[in-house]
């Protein structure tokens, strides 16, 4: 029996099996609708235009000939209207979603660096993606990839340098993620940071080699941004366990520092029998849901008085960063549910610590931070601003919050 798991299928124009075909006219579709939506915001811009008949002056005159986008799921066939002028003045039609002789969807090559970090060696790269997207994946062979990772070392190496003065940094999200690769008996770990700057843009501000508990390594990584012109952010978050504040306090000494609230949680749950986790993990979310800083230190306090004598230890895991945990009650309102936790990098890089296990021998420590900066690249594109980002000004200003909301001064009142 071969061990060779890959199936090649010769023709994948030629629909083999009814889940591809279902899923091949479930795009058609929702491309078509899309589309037809699109136009239906072009038609409108002429709604109002008329012929000295009375008739409408922009019309729908067929479609433009049928052809086919390469997407994850294969050739899917794509059908764009035209439209002409009663009047004879020139009227074209273009559609975002499926631009004039685009041939590939962008999804193909944002799949690429997925498909390395589920561990396809270069070598086996060419027949995956054939599976992938059909026959139309010819010239993706090992030496393109090859080519490929090459270019993304090189962007990755020019966005390192990438000035960063050009901005005012006001909360950064720091966490070391583990990619369950190894070299010899180290387990790689990338530290991460995102910043977002005063008009509320999320960015990746640095991917780097290190050790997740090495004060020595986040100073690296600190003092690299310092370089780059970044400026001191207002607030810093993450987890306690990262060797990430002591470097902060060097480099950054005027940044406030927020716990995040997932990581202490789960960290305090562990120090508890299973049987108990439940109705702590009820009180704990009732300290950071609390509508004021008076309010949840008094759900604090019940949680120490309530678990200090049976289980010291979680109760010691909660004390010993009170006032780092509830930091953000002296920030906006619109901005707890992002400052609370370090979730921006944790929803980004959830999935990647899955797909690097089957990579041990495909992926070099260089080659898992290239691959983890191009994934980096695909989700920033889909980022929304930060909610609440008009008080953004205000936080860099020193303008005070409490309890979310700004205080006014006694001459701010009497003006």
């Amino acid at each position: 029996m071969s061990n060779n798991n890959v199936v090649e299928i010769k023709d994948r124009d030629t629909i083999t099996d009814a889940l591809t075909e279902m899923l091949q006219t479930g795009a058609q579709q929702l491309i078509h609708q899309a589309v037809q939506a699109e136009l239906a915001v072009f038609m409108g811009l002429y709604s109002n235009q008329s012929t000295d008949d009375g008739r409408a002056s922009v019309v729908r005159n067929g479609y433009h000939p049928e052809r086919k986008i390469l997407t994850g799921i294969g050739s899917v066939p794509v059908k764009i209207p035209k439209v002409r002028s009663r009047e004879g003045k020139p009227v074209t039609f273009h559609s975002a979603l499926v631009p004039p002789y685009v041939r590939k969807a962008k999804s193909v090559e944002a799949s690429l660096p997925w498909l390395y970090l589920k561990g396809i060696s270069t070598g086996e790269m060419g027949e995956a993606l054939k599976i992938l997207v059909g026959n139309d994946a010819q010239g993706l062979s090992a030496s393109t990839i090859s080519r490929l990772k090459q270019e993304w070392g090189q962007e990755y190496q020019q966005w390192q340098h990438k000035p960063l003065d050009k901005d005012q940094w006001v909360y950064i999200w720091a966490d070391g993620i583990y990619s369950g690769l190894r070299s010899e008996d180290t387990k790689l770990c990338a530290l991460v940071i995102i910043g977002v700057n005063e008009r509320g843009q999320k960015h990746f501000l640095a991917i780097e080699d290190g050790v997740r508990e090495s004060t020595q390594s986040w100073r690296e990584v600190l003092l690299k941004l310092k370089h780059r012109g970044m400026n001191a952010p207002q607030l810093a978050i993450g987890d306690g366990a990262l060797g990430f504040w002591k470097a902060l306090d060097e480099v950054y000494s005027t940044t406030r520092h927020q716990r995040c609230w997932v990581h202490k949680t789960a960290n305090i749950l562990n120090k508890l029998p299973k049987s108990s986790q439940p109705k702590a993990k009820q009180a704990l979310h009732e300290i950071w849901q609390a509508e004021t800083k008076e309010d949840a230190e008094e759900s604090f306090d019940l949680f120490i008085t309530t678990y200090e004598a049976k289980f010291p230890k979680s109760t010691l895991c909660l004390q010993k960063d009170k006032e780092e945990l509830l930091a953000f009650y002296d920030y906006p309102a619109q901005h707890w549910q992002s400052i609370r936790t370090s979730n921006p990098i944790e929803s980004t890089f959830g999935t990647i610590r899955h797909r690097t296990k089957r990579a041990k021998g495909c992926l070099s420590r260089d080659g898992m931070l290239h691959m983890m900066f191009k994934l980096s690249q695909c989700a920033e594109g889909k980022w929304r601003k930060l909610r609440g980002f008009g008080f953004l000004g205000k936080v860099i200003k020193g303008i005070k919050f409490k309890d979310g909301i700004e205080v006014i001064s006694d001459n701010q009142v009497a003006a």
